[in-house]
């Protein structure tokens, strides 16, 4: 199974740890463009996007096309303080 990770470009602080062990963590100029990522990374057989929750806010497509789809999991990442 393939997973990637969404972040906004000026976050540094999410997902440090994929990325420090090479994982695929995409970072997105303007966050009104996450439901195109995402459609992006599944065409490419990504099975699993974690979406960090700031870019998650900006998605229609998280609740209205993937909630129920069985073969695609998106995961919110909440931040942490």
């Amino acid at each position: 199974m393939k997973i990637s990770w969404i972040k906004y470009k000026n976050d540094v602080d999410s997902f440090k740890m994929p990325e420090a062990l090479g994982f695929d963590v995409y970072k997105i100029e303007d966050p009104e463009t996450t439901d195109e990522k995402i459609s992006e990374l599944i065409k490419k057989d990504y099975r699993m996007v974690v979406v960090s929750d700031e870019i998650a806010s900006f998605s229609e497509d998280i609740i209205k096309k993937y909630n129920k789809d069985k073969n695609i999991s998106i995961i919110i990442a909440t931040h942490r303080e």
